[in-house]
């Protein structure tokens, strides 16, 4: 069992950055692959990116490529994303997610744990 719990959103001006974190309980959290949702008002829940559970490979979406950097430290059991350069489009509410195993997927189903989501809101 593993419980999520982002923090770090809010309100930043387009073309500036947040960093999200994603702390995790359990003792086994290097098994997990982690990943970063959002979901924007009115739309369906989409993959941002993942990271597996060593840390040493990642995946973004095209949307995000070149601008958000996912990482981890295991020893803290926490997972960031590092968003930078953001636009109004990024505006959504991020929810980290994991699964056992070590396929970063992308959809929503694959993944058995959810944290509650933070809010980031970007203004142009």
């Amino acid at each position: 069992q593993v419980q999520l719990v982002e923090s770090g959103g809010g309100l930043v001006q387009a073309g500036g950055s947040l960093i999200l974190s994603c702390a995790a309980s359990g003792r086994t959290f290097s098994s997990y692959v982690t990943g970063w949702f959002r979901q924007a008002p009115g739309k369906e829940r989409t993959f941002v990116a993942a990271i597996g559970g060593s840390g040493s490979t990642t995946y973004y979406a095209d949307s995000v490529k070149g601008r958000f950097t996912i990482s981890r430290d295991n020893a803290k059991n926490t997972v960031y994303l590092q968003m930078n350069s953001l636009k109004p489009e990024d505006t959504a509410v991020y929810y980290c997610a994991a699964r056992l195993g070590v396929r970063l997927l992308t959809t929503t189903s694959r993944y058995d744990y959810w944290g509650q989501g933070t809010q980031a809101t970007v203004s142009s």
